[in-house]
């Protein structure tokens, strides 16, 4: 599984980018996004998503639909 951020959401802070243990977040004209090859939500490093858990805006970041 993996996740993504709601470009309508996201303020571009930058808080998440440096908290991925994957690297799978990356900025793009001054708005971030996940690599859904890389994004683990990190399982096996912490218990929830560490992009999730510092993000500022709620509902930003959410599970990329299948």
């Amino acid at each position: 599984m993996s996740l993504k951020i709601i470009a309508d959401l996201c303020t571009g802070c930058s808080a998440c980018e440096p908290e991925c243990p994957n690297e799978a977040i990356s900025e793009k004209k001054n708005l971030f996004i996940i690599d859904p090859d890389k994004c683990t939500e990190c399982e096996g490093d912490y218990d929830t998503p560490q992009c999730v858990a510092v993000c500022p805006v709620d509902h930003c970041i959410l599970p990329l639909a299948a």
